[in-house]
């Protein structure tokens, strides 16, 4: 199926610059894999052999950083989403401690990345949620938080939303606990934390005032949207409003970042196709677009054939 023919039309002018579009984590192919470790398996192991499995698995992962930088360099790709377990257990010993043994080798990698003109961004998981009731799940989040802020640091990434660290809302109805939490985060989170919209807890309105309200900026979910509000086109709109008002909270309009999906089964459906077939039209003014379809660079390479050269 083509993506629709209308949805070439551009919001801004032909001299404008195209949108770039983002890989997420791996490839559909074998290109860009990455070693993975269950708790279960690194607690089997003796003490005395944790660290060594774990600086395996980190020089292997970081290795395989540098294959995906290299693949973005190749295929003209200048966003790419790190994976939140590219270090896993870096958050708790034994992991921290090794994780400090790449300080160098990190940096080497992150300065790469800046000479290659790739923005490197990272979407935490579902276990951080700043709104929770319980306060050890807040302090768990600040705690992941941090290492992934430890290692944007290490790869020598700007303290800036240009290096953005994406999480959601977390818990319905808890925005202003949201806020106070975020206002307290240490400065190495908070200069690059940004706050996506959901299809559940909270709506895109909603997730602007609280990003308004706590200083940090939007990342506009297309799809989350028209699945909160139960829209039946991209070309409602309310698409091209909230995206003009996500972009007035980044502190650089430029560096405004956007996520695009479309629903597996039917347009609301929240799981996500293999390729993207539709896009907002609006989406022409978003110059970074994150593209979370299953097939990866395949409906990079489709969006680029038949919606940026239409």
């Amino acid at each position: 199926m083509k993506i629709s023919a209308d949805l070439g039309k551009a919001t801004t002018s032909q001299n404008a610059p195209l949108p770039q579009l983002g890989l997420v984590c791996i490839t559909a192919s074998n290109a860009v894999r990455y070693r993975a470790l269950t708790r279960k398996r690194l607690l089997q192991l003796p003490t005395s052999e944790q660290q060594q499995v774990l600086r395996e698995l980190y020089r292997d992962n970081l290795q395989r950083l540098g294959t995906a930088l290299d693949y973005c360099a190749t295929h003209h790709i200048q966003l790419y989403r790190l994976g939140s377990a590219l270090f896993p257990f870096a958050d708790v010993p034994p992991g921290d401690a090794v994780l400090a043994e790449f300080q160098e080798a990190l940096r080497q990698t992150g300065d790469r990345a800046i000479a290659l003109g790739i923005r490197l961004v990272i979407h935490p998981d579902q276990f951080v949620v700043l709104s929770s009731d319980k306060p050890e799940v807040i302090d768990n989040s600040i705690k992941i938080l941090q290492t992934q802020a430890q290692i944007l640091d290490y790869l020598g990434q700007p303290r800036s939303p240009w290096t953005a660290m994406e999480i959601h809302g977390g818990k319905s109805d808890r925005a202003e606990r949201l806020v106070n939490v975020i206002r307290d985060l240490p400065e190495g989170i908070r200069c690059r934390l940004v706050l996506e919209n959901d299809e559940h807890a909270y709506s895109a309105l909603e997730i602007l005032e609280v990003c308004r309200t706590a200083g940090v900026p939007m990342v506009f979910d297309a799809h989350h949207h028209v699945c909160h509000e139960r829209l039946t086109t991209y070309e409602d709109p309310s698409v091209a409003q909230m995206l003009a008002a996500a972009r007035t909270t980044w502190p650089v309009p430029e560096w405004q970042l956007v996520h695009i999906s479309n629903g597996a089964e039917f347009f609301t459906d929240p799981r996500h196709t293999d390729l993207i077939t539709t896009m907002p039209s609006a989406y022409r003014s978003a110059l970074w677009i994150e593209v979370e379809a299953k097939h990866k660079e395949l409906a990079i390479e489709k969006l680029r054939k038949e919606w940026l050269a239409a």
